[in-house]
């Protein structure tokens, strides 16, 4: 059949069809579908017209199906289930689900959260595969297209409007130094900061990080103004520089105290009293929302963040929800 002749058959036809091989009448294939006597003989007819043949011939009292409705007898089951599992599909099993998700995270963020993560999709899913990228060009681009799942990040100034955006914490930026650096214990101005070298990660994004800060901020001065003796795309690296070193390190923002990274490295306070922060966010696209699978590995990784903000008594994403509700 030429697929466009597909536009004349009507399911039910086959339903009916089916009905009638088993059993072999027209007056109880009728009450086996609810439809009248004469409703399902112009049924049949309509049949007999689709396949260009009887179907059925009358052997006494009973109808006998042709070769060709024997035919279609042997593969109208399998037709039929198929059918029923596109209008309603298999219940979503994680246990045996199989896939891969492709996630935008950053090394920060990372190294907490992907081990917890991990263990509980091992342990929940662990058919499921993760890729899982510290950084990507264009992320907006690729989770609109399909080829990233999630991207967690800082917050952007601006966003597609068919992206969606869960709100997983708010944190300060940071200023690293080693333990026993010349400042530390100090009171300090911004002009002191200055003497010493400078690691700056290598961010693409960073200017269109939203900073939750004062119009005037002398912190947003000094990242303008210090000028980083050394860029690199490694955080680890840079952390042990600053360990090793008296360099300074304007630090991502660390929404989680993480005892693995900060060992060795003291938080500078920041000279004035600013209120400055960084949101989090986990964006993916409204296309996926209904998916059973992407909904779950959402869920798992709220689900790590909540127990992780929860280590430290930290409001609860649905409480944090809520109060960003309230502020708007």
């Amino acid at each position: 059949m030429d697929i466009r002749d597909l536009s004349r058959l009507d399911l039910n036809l086959l339903v009916a069809l089916e009905a009638l091989v088993e059993e072999r009448s027209v007056s109880k294939a009728a009450e086996r579908l609810f439809v009248t006597q004469s409703a399902m003989s112009k049924t049949l007819g309509r049949l007999r017209d689709l396949f260009d043949d009887p179907l059925f011939v009358r052997k006494g009292t009973a109808m006998e199906p042709t070769p060709r409705a024997e035919q279609l007898a042997s593969q109208l089951p399998a037709v039929l289930l198929a059918v029923q599992e596109i209008l309603q599909p298999k219940a979503f099993d994680p246990m045996q689900y199989e896939g891969v998700f492709q996630l935008e995270i950053p090394e920060h963020i990372g190294i907490w959260l992907l081990p917890r993560l991990t263990a509980r999709l091992s342990r929940s899913a662990p058919k499921i595969r993760l890729r899982v990228l510290a950084s990507v060009d264009q992320p907006a681009e690729l989770l609109n297209n399909g080829k990233l799942d999630f991207s967690l990040q800082a917050e952007r100034l601006e966003y597609p409007s068919d992206l969606r955006l869960t709100t997983l914490g708010f944190a300060p930026p940071m200023l690293l130094a080693r333990e026993g650096h010349p400042l530390v214990g100090k009171v300090v101005s911004w002009s002191d900061f200055l003497v010493y070298p400078h690691v700056q990660l290598i961010i693409d994004e960073l200017e269109d990080i939203h900073f939750l800060a004062p119009a005037e901020s002398a912190f947003m001065r000094h990242m303008e103004t210090a000028v980083p003796t050394l860029h690199t795309d490694q955080l680890l690296t840079a952390l042990q520089v600053v360990r090793e070193s008296d360099y300074l390190f304007p630090a991502p923002a660390l929404f989680m105290e993480q005892a693995d990274l900060n060992m060795g490295l003291v938080a500078l306070p920041f000279p004035g009293e600013e209120n400055i922060s960084v949101k989090h966010v986990l964006v993916d696209h409204e296309r996926f929302y209904s998916r059973d699978a992407h909904d779950f590995v959402y869920r798992c990784i709220l689900g790590v963040i909540d127990d992780f903000r929860a280590k430290y008594s930290l409001p609860s994403l649905a409480q944090l929800a809520e109060q960003e509700k309230l502020a708007y």
